[in-house]
């Protein structure tokens, strides 16, 4: 597992969208790269931010440096995503779940709601609502089971 002061940020590109959003709910500090940016712009701003950039493009090792910032991603899916970072960067899916807004990235507040019986949370930049619903249940087993490693 990562040390505490040894936890990556991510920069995913565009064709990673999806995997951002399931860094954000474990708990990382993951931000995504604009529509169209180039490949020297996806390095220039990994280091710039000290990111891990991910991508499946093999091509960006071919920019000067980007050795040190850049991880490929080589499988076809989120599961087998989920387990070369497990494998790879010892990354634990199960950081600080649900404690980044999945769309903007912002850490969440608690939020105190007259008379509600379930912890809420919300984005103070985008100002989403976030509940523990049956989505919640579902992102976690996945978020456990990529920990796992089953």
């Amino acid at each position: 597992m990562l040390a505490a002061e040894a936890v990556p940020a991510f920069l995913c590109d565009e064709m990673l969208a999806g995997l951002a959003r399931w860094l954000r709910a474990a708990g990382y500090d993951t931000t995504q790269a604009e529509y169209r940016s180039n490949d020297a712009e996806l390095v220039a701003r990994a280091s710039a931010e000290r990111r891990l950039l991910l991508t499946r493009d093999r091509r960006m090792l071919e920019r000067r440096g980007a050795w040190r910032h850049v991880v490929i991603l080589r499988g076809q899916s989120i599961d087998a995503w989920a387990e070369e970072m497990r494998i790879g960067l010892g990354l634990s899916w199960w950081l600080a779940p649900f404690t980044r807004c999945l769309l903007c990235n912002t850490p969440l507040e608690p939020l105190q709601a007259g008379g509600a019986d379930r912890p809420l949370t919300w984005c103070p930049c985008c100002e989403k609502t976030y509940w523990p619903g049956s989505h919640t249940r579902r992102m976690t087993a996945a978020l456990r089971r990529w920990e796992g490693g089953r």
